[in-house]
Parts: structure tokens; C-alpha cells; sequence
């Protein structure tokens, strides 16, 4: 079985507001495909959406200081007018999406992969992306749907991310984390990018208290 999906041609991209943000990107990807419904948001003057965009992003291997961290702050928007975005990964990822929907806050996840039910990465969130879906958030993704994850397709994937970011939260990081690239690419396009301080002898929080 698999997800219904749509496919959004790149010259269609600005009929879309929440799309738009992919234009400013070097490169531009050529189609998204989509499964569920893009959520509707308004840009301001400043380019701000309403609801708010903000990427919850951090480690596979994470600390329980992580998941709690995670877990309080996205419970703590409960009611707020904001949408969660992360990448569908094993670790924070996954719990950004998980206590999103638990609190009622539309979320959209962007994996590493195609969203045909066959590749889709990591198999083992199949039922998290159709509860993403069932609660009226959406899965996207550039690549065909057949396509494999890959090591290359996870650096594709982050610059798609940053740009439909308002704000980029890194939970934790390593100093080789996926994660600073996205914070990176998010820098460059203008996104505000926030961390949480970790312990200074903890591994996964040597690139957050770097990026501090």
C-alpha cells in the first residue's frame, strides 16, 4: 500500500505561500511530492508565517535530558498557533513528531527518502507518518517516490527543511551533526535557529553549545 501523493512542479511552487520559502534556495527542487494537505499559512511583510514553522530537529541517538527536553518544550505550545516540522528520523525526530500530535499541533515531516510505503525511512515510523497524516499534517519530499535513503539524501533533505522553517530548534547535536548543517543552511536563508544548552561533557552537546 501507498500513500496518495500529489505532485507540485517547481513553477507551481508560488501558488503556494508555505513553497515560496523554496525559491530562495540555490537549488531549487525540480518537484516536491506530497502526501496529505499542505497546511494553509499566510506570509507577512517581514516573510513571518502564520501559523508559525518551527523545526524541532536533534540526534537518533539522543539523551533521556534530550527527550525530556523535547517532550516539555513542544507540550509546552499546546494551543499555539505554530506548526512542527522535522525530518521523520529515528530519535528526536520522531519524538518532535510524537509530542506534537499527542498535544493536537499539526506537524509535517520531510524523511531522507521517497514516500512510497516500500522505501519510506525509517520503516520502522510507518505508523507515525500515517498518524502525521490522519491528524491533517503532511509528508514531503523532492525525490521520486521509489527512491531509497541514501548518506547523500539526508544533506538534500535539511536544505528543504531550513527554508519552510520560520525557526530551527536543535535539541542536541555532535560537532559532525546533520543537524548544524540544516542550522547552517537556516542561517544563510535568514531562519532563526535556537539550541539547548547541554552538560559540557556530553557528546551530543558539543554542537549545541558550539552553535551557542
Amino acid at each position: 500500500m501507498s500513500f496518495n501523493m500529489k505532485i507540485i512542479p517547481r513553477e507551481e511552487f508560488s501558488s503556494h505561500p508555505l513553497l515560496t520559502r523554496l525559491l530562495e534556495l540555490h537549488d531549487i527542487p525540480e518537484q516536491i511530492y506530497l502526501a496529505g494537505e499542505l497546511p494553509k499559512v499566510t506570509l507577512d511583510e517581514l516573510g513571518r508565517a502564520t501559523p508559525r514553522i518551527l523545526t524541532v530537529i536533534g540526534p537518533r541517538k539522543h539523551t533521556n535530558y534530550g527527550e525530556d527536553a523535547v517532550k516539555r518544550l513542544i507540550s509546552s505550545l499546546k494551543g499555539e498557533n505554530v506548526i512542527i516540522l522535522s525530518g521523520l528520523a529515528y530519535g528526536i525526530d520522531g519524538l518532535a513528531h510524537s509530542t506534537a500530535l499527542k498535544n493536537n499541533i499539526l506537524t509535517i515531516a520531510i524523511p531522507g527518502s521517497g514516500l512510497d510505503e516500500k522505501v519510506l525511512y525509517p520503516k520502522a515510523h510507518i505508523n507515525l507518518a500515517k498518524d502525521i497524516l490522519e491528524k491533517g499534517g503532511a509528508l514531503i519530499s523532492e525525490l521520486p517516490p521509489l527512491t531509497s535513503a541514501a548518506q547523500w539524501t539526508f544533506p538534500a533533505r535539511n536544505r528543504i527543511v531550513a527554508a519552510l522553517s520560520d525557526a530551527i530548534l536543535i535539541i542536541e547535536a555532535t560537532i559532525k551533526s546533520g543537524a548544524l548543517i540544516t542550522a547552517k543552511q537556516g542561517l544563510e536563508l535568514g531562519r532563526d535557529i535556537g539550541a539547548v544548552p547541554g552538560e559540557i561533557f556530553s557528546e551530543v552537546s558539543i554542537g549545541t553549545n558550539t552553535l551557542i
